[in-house]
């Protein structure tokens, strides 16, 4: 994918998740393009500039309605799923059937493809679309400004609790990843790739905890958890397996696995990707 070449291209764009951290900022950026949105969420919840409609993963009879008339879509597997395949995979031949000609899937960075869950739809896509892409973010800035569990640590008592050890990430703006769906989704070219989509810099969460500090004025520290005290305290929020693999991607954090950073956000955008502290600044104020 190139810099240039940006032509909108006639067709709706169904935005699965579309009250989400990365559908909400895709639907939002597509609509100020002037780019026709049917905006999906379980509710149908309303979305500005956009038409919403109910979708739920698990009702087929729901697919039928986000599916009429769209061209294109952007897909977000339902995350607390561990065999996400088994539902997405049969909504995306479906979708081929009835006329949509590209793909956009979030993964994450740290699924390659042919890995565990949403790895297997990364790798059936390309089989069932000629135009595609597979957007694979690193974690998300949001998770410590919006309504994560770390932000609401971060705002309750100024504790950030990880298991990450001094584990770097290349933590990306959402906006950021919404600005390359949309061209993923709108350019005459299709990427027909995966991206992984980083940040300018990699962080350790006791750097996140400094910025926040600087930027809000309020103390925030990072306190390091062991993998099990981390599996624990998820295990009473959430499943037990689930509870376990978030803590198992803390720990690979702490090993080194997310410490990297990528152009893929300029290559495709055409600036830099955001870093840490310009989203803060945003989206926590100073002073506040």
């Amino acid at each position: 994918m190139t810099t240039t070449g940006a032509i909108p291209v006639p067709g709706t764009t169904l935005v699965i998740g579309a009250t989400g951290t990365t559908g909400s900022r895709t639907a939002a950026q597509l609509t100020a393009a002037g780019h026709p949105v049917r905006a999906a969420s379980r509710k149908g919840t309303p979305v500005p500039g956009a038409e919403p409609v109910a979708f739920d993963w698990y009702d087929p009879d729901t697919h039928h309605t986000a599916l009429d008339g769209v061209d294109r879509v952007y897909v977000i597997p339902p995350v607390s799923d561990p065999d996400p395949a088994a539902v997405v995979l049969p909504f995306l031949r479906r979708a081929r059937a009835v006329g949509v000609r590209r793909a956009v899937l979030l993964s994450a960075s740290s699924i390659p493809e042919g890995g565990p869950a949403v790895g297997l739809v990364h790798q059936a896509l390309p089989g069932i679309f000629d135009e595609w892409a597979v957007l694979r973010p690193s974690w998300f800035m949001q998770n410590f400004t919006g309504g994560h569990m770390h932000a609401v640590g971060i705002r309750t008592d100024g504790t950030l609790l990880t298991a990450t050890g001094h584990g770097r990430v290349g933590f990306v703006d959402a906006a950021d990843i919404a600005a390359v769906a949309v061209r993923a989704l709108t350019d005459v070219q299709p990427p027909n790739r995966d991206l992984v989509l980083t940040g300018p810099e990699a962080l350790s969460h006791d750097d996140i905890a400094t910025v926040i500090t600087e930027v809000t004025g309020r103390p925030v520290v990072h306190r390091p958890l062991s993998y099990e005290e981390m599996r624990d305290r998820l295990a009473a929020l959430m499943p037990q397996e689930f509870a376990a693999m978030l803590a198992g991607m803390d720990r690979a954090i702490a090993e080194g696995a997310e410490d990297r950073v990528t152009d893929s956000i300029q290559r495709v955008i055409g600036r830099p990707a955001r870093t840490f502290r310009a989203v803060a600044e945003r989206e926590l104020g100073y002073g506040t």
